[in-house]
């Protein structure tokens, strides 16, 4: 079985693709001689990138982490292990069960089908009420690597402004010794060192700083600094050394009751919701199909995207930093439509879950911002204190960046909404309500925006809009699942978010940015086909009608003289 891959698609064994339970891995690598050789000095490191869902390890047959939570990294010190046996192979086990629970992220249920005149003894399925195709397996990479002793744990980094001062503050984990110096660069994209420091916690200063900017809001967007730190550690009678360097790009955030501000400038959300998923591997990392995003990303002219609805890999969010792509960074909180989604049990480990989502994406520029859930039964009672408290912790691990949720509950029963930054909707006007009836979209659209505005006095995005169409399906005039039927509801949609982004709506992110798998369904013909691209990236007709869009609003916001603006080439 391939890796990094979702094991469901890879066989012709339909029982493999809809396995619910326990599978394991295994393999034997030789690790290089001097990462054992040298017992006292040298740390050695298994990290996975994400296994879907629990995941237990084993090195040469001792078990040496568990994990719970599909879609962050996780790692364990395998030094003793490895060390004990210097000239055998390393042996890796990893076992993967993708069994959901109500209180998984997402949750899930089992469901016993005992009438054995219609199924077999013991026969169950998996229930889930979230609307993608619950893959499975090891799907990042799974890799092995060294640090000395005495290590750089953590580093974190946060920026500001003041007036032409660009001030970098950061702060320094350090492990395994307490005799340590540090040393810190930071460097320019092209080498040269516009600051230093030499304490753990401390601030750089950077005099006209080249600012972080967004995708196609200037010229030289997704400027990076790199931040260099040095360790020196005295362990016994040895010195080690440590190093490591962090991009990063000096930007700030704000939110006021109508704009949503980067680096004191509205920036208004043209983009897409997505999903990681492809054929054949399913969710699993695909660098080609990375790449080719991206470039789609920016063919489209969009400058953001929400990693809808879990956290998407560090290659992704890699590329992000370095074009200039805005993340609102999602946690996989989706799918919580029950009560008992909203218990103590759920809620611990929902906090545990943004702590390692945070911890992994604190220092990136082009995360402005942090979902903590998507389309969760808000309008229950328990949701208001666990909303409550789910951003709370949020800001208080990280203060610096809003906080929302998507909603697509009422807006004067959602009991979250009291605590979010932005008000985030989900709407599907002529879809899932009042099908085939474009002629109401913009009457009950701006309804929804003027409802919640009233209500709560923040900037809202359309977080989701959007209709299936089915790729070289035509209808004239426009009927559902047509191309010409979703490209006529986006139209609609565009008519009313024109005149209310120019006061409080701040984005607009299509659903989908390709069609993608879901769970077999009579609604649901090999999976969601609200892409306006297709599973394979060839543009739906409603593609060319974003781009046009989206090219548009690009020279409406971005901060270049008018004599130098973008054009949709």
């Amino acid at each position: 079985m391939p890796v990094p891959a979702s094991f469901n698609d890879i066989t012709q064994d339909p029982n493999l693709r809809r396995f619910i339970g326990w599978v394991w891995y295994e393999k034997e690598v030789l690790l290089p001689k001097h990462w054992l050789q040298d017992t006292f000095k040298t740390r050695v490191v298994l990290r996975v990138g994400s296994a879907h869902y629990y995941a237990i390890v084993w090195v040469n047959g001792v078990q040496v982490v568990e994990h719970e939570g599909g879609h962050l990294p996780f790692e364990a010190d395998i030094s003793t292990i490895v060390q004990a046996s210097p000239g055998d192979p390393c042996r890796i086990t990893i076992a993967v069960n993708n069994t959901l629970s109500p209180y998984t992220l997402p949750p899930g249920t089992i469901q016993y089908l005992k009438d054995e005149s219609k199924y077999p003894k013991g026969y169950f399925v998996q229930n889930t009420k979230f609307d993608f195709f619950n893959y499975a397996g090891i799907h990042r990479p799974v890799v092995v690597y060294t640090t000395p002793v005495a290590y750089i744990d953590d580093i974190t980094v946060t920026t500001a402004l003041s007036g032409n001062i660009g001030v970098v503050r950061y702060e320094v984990s350090v492990i395994g010794s307490s005799q340590y110096s540090l040393s810190l660069n930071l460097r320019e994209k092209e080498g040269k060192v516009v600051a230093t420091g030499q304490e753990a916690v401390g601030e750089l200063k950077v005099v006209d700083p080249k600012l972080w900017w967004p995708y196609l809001m200037h010229e030289n967007p997704g400027y990076l600094y790199y931040l260099e730190v040095k360790l020196s550690a005295q362990v016994d009678e040895d010195l080690t050394e440590d190093v490591y360097t962090v991009p990063v790009g000096i930007r700030t955030v704000h939110v006021t009751s109508s704009q949503f501000l980067i680096n004191g400038k509205p920036f208004y959300f043209h983009g897409v919701n997505k999903h990681e998923d492809a054929d054949i591997r399913g969710k699993g990392l695909d660098w080609s199909l990375i790449a080719k995003d991206f470039n789609l990303l920016k063919w489209l002219g969009a400058n953001s995207f929400r990693t809808s609805h879990y956290p998407y890999a560090e290659e992704i969010m890699d590329l992000c930093d370095t074009y200039g792509i805005v993340v609102i960074d999602e946690c996989p909180g989706v799918g919580m439509k029950d009560i008992e989604n909203f218990g103590n049990q759920s809620l611990a480990h929902h906090l545990v879950v943004m702590e390692e989502l945070i911890r992994r994406d604190k220092n990136r520029p082009s995360v402005v911002m942090w979902s903590v859930a998507n389309e969760p039964a808000s309008e229950l009672p328990p949701a208001a204190n666990y909303f409550k408290t789910v951003i709370a912790h949020t800001k208080a691990i990280d203060p610096t960046r809003p906080v929302t949720f998507v909603s697509n509950a009422n807006y004067a029963r959602d009991h979250g909404a009291p605590y979010v930054d932005v008000i985030c909707v989900n709407s599907y006007f002529s879809w899932y309500h009042d099908s085939g009836h474009l002629e109401v979209i913009q009457l009950q659209l701006n309804t929804q925006f003027e409802n919640w505005y009233e209500t709560y006095h923040k900037p809202i995005i359309q977080s989701e809009y959007g209709a299936d169409a089915v790729s070289g399906l035509h209808s004239d005039p426009p009927l559902m699942f047509s191309e010409e039927y979703q490209v006529a509801v986006l139209k609609q949609y565009h008519a009313v978010l024109d005149k209310k982004r120019k006061e409080y709506v701040i984005g607009e992110l299509i659903w989908n940015f390709a069609d993608f798998m879901t769970d077999q369904a009579v609604t649901r013909v090999l999976g969601n086909k609200k892409g306006i691209f297709t599973r394979q990236r060839q543009p739906k007709p409603a593609a060319f009608v974003l781009r046009d869009r989206y090219w548009k609003l690009a020279n409406e916001s971005s901060c270049l003289p008018r004599t130098v603006q973008y054009y949709n080439l």
